[in-house]
């Protein structure tokens, strides 16, 4: 959905009026304003930026917690270098690639590969999700705990293919990449988010050519997250495949990752 049309369903909303501010300032930013029949709001409160669906069967609001919740979950008792993500990405003894995730959306891979010690680079094209995305890693950084990890990851805003073919930096050792894809998880917290965003992103029917200039930037290999049951991208097959129970990592190889 292009921005014209989606600022049009999406209203704003301070929690307090303490908030108002900070909330106007991000308005600029994104092109928004108050509209007065809403399907969506955009909300500043005391736990940080947040985007919500409205009306009576919405679900909950969905922000960026890198401190609390399912994120910090993850990163205490997930399995560490063990993960399978950890794997997809060359994670090994002495081995720390360089990533760069290129599809970052809410941030929740990168978060754990960071945690693990990956220098990350991260784009996320949609503006209101690469908002949500920054005041998340903001308020990150006020935290002693996670305060390390987050100051390795470093975030861009804007088309990821138009941004890896004008890539002038040392290319990346790893480039990430997960697709939006019509998803089958189960979770309420995937559905939440599903329901959230899919009108404002829908499927990333680029991901053909978001491929092609990923394998064509990354030094050492392509890392793609797909549903287990899902065909692979168009534009050529994996070098290996890692699979779990409900997605798998198809996994493209250009050179050996080495310590």
């Amino acid at each position: 959905m292009s921005d014209e049309r989606y600022s049009d369903i999406i209203t704003l909303q301070a929690l307090e009026p303490a908030y108002q501010p900070a909330l106007a300032r991000w308005a600029e930013r994104l092109g928004l304003q108050e509209q007065a029949d809403a399907d969506f709001a955009l909300q500043l409160g005391a736990e940080g930026l947040q985007f919500a669906a409205l009306g009576a069967k919405a679900p909950g609001a969905v922000r960026v917690d890198f401190v609390e919740g399912a994120v910090a979950h993850r990163r205490l008792f997930g399995g560490g270098s063990g993960q399978m993500i950890a794997k997809a990405v060359g994670v090994q003894s002495g081995v720390r690639p360089q990533v760069l995730d290129a599809t970052a959306g809410l941030g929740r891979d990168a978060f754990v590969l960071a945690s693990l010690g990956c220098n990350m680079t991260l784009i996320e094209r949609q503006p209101l999700i690469a908002a949500l995305l920054e005041d998340g890693l903001a308020r990150a950084r006020q935290s002693a705990e996670v305060a390390p990890i987050v100051a390795q990851m470093r975030l861009l805003q804007g088309n990821a293919i138009e941004l890896l073919e004008a890539w002038t930096d040392a290319p990346p050792q790893v480039i990430y990449l997960d697709p939006m894809f019509p998803h089958r998880d189960k979770s309420a917290l995937v559905k939440k988010e599903m329901r959230l965003f899919r009108p404002l992103v829908g499927d990333d029917l680029d991901a053909p050519a978001l491929l092609a200039a990923a394998l064509t930037l990354a030094s050492h290999r392509v890392v793609v997250k797909r549903p287990r049951k899902a065909p692979c991208i168009e534009g050529g097959k994996p070098s290996y495949v890692l699979e779990g129970k409900s997605s798998r990592y198809d996994i493209y190889t250009k050179k050996a990752l080495k310590a």
